[in-house]
């Protein structure tokens, strides 16, 4: 049976860490937590041990934040103006589901072990020594 690893998607699993969603989001863990002093509405529960803990509904918002400051271009002012404009016409949200997501962590998890395999079948293989008798 294969071992499940730390960021493999789960079906049951609610909460994220903030290494698994900053490998979702593909930015640095410091971003995601700067932009939770930024955005008023970005508030991850932590655990027993002060770990942020990211829920889906969470993982979307973040999304959109990157969407908007990476995708769009706006600042940090604009993003925020744009969230709540957001929030108070229903619908117009940016709708990512949570296996689209599971599915980018998966392609990525292949896509490195893929980059590691070729790169093993680069190097020359070990030279053997002929023991003379």
């Amino acid at each position: 049976m294969p071992r499940k690893t730390a960021a493999e998607p789960g079906p049951e699993k609610m909460y994220r860490s903030i290494s698994e969603v900053s490998e979702l989001l593909d930015v640095k863990p410091h971003v995601l937590r700067y932009w939770e002093t930024q955005f008023s509405t970005l508030k991850p529960r932590k655990n027993r041990a002060g770990n942020r803990m990211y829920r889906p509904e969470e993982i979307k918002l973040l999304y959109t934040i990157k969407e908007l400051l990476y995708g769009r271009r706006y600042t940090i002012a604009g993003a925020r103006k744009s969230l709540t404009s957001e929030k108070k016409t229903p619908g117009s949200q940016m709708e990512m589901g949570f296996k689209d997501a599971t599915r980018k962590v998966t392609l990525t998890e292949i896509k490195d072990e893929l980059t590691k395999l070729a790169a093993q079948l680069r190097e020359p293989p070990p030279r053997r020594r002929v023991l003379k008798t």
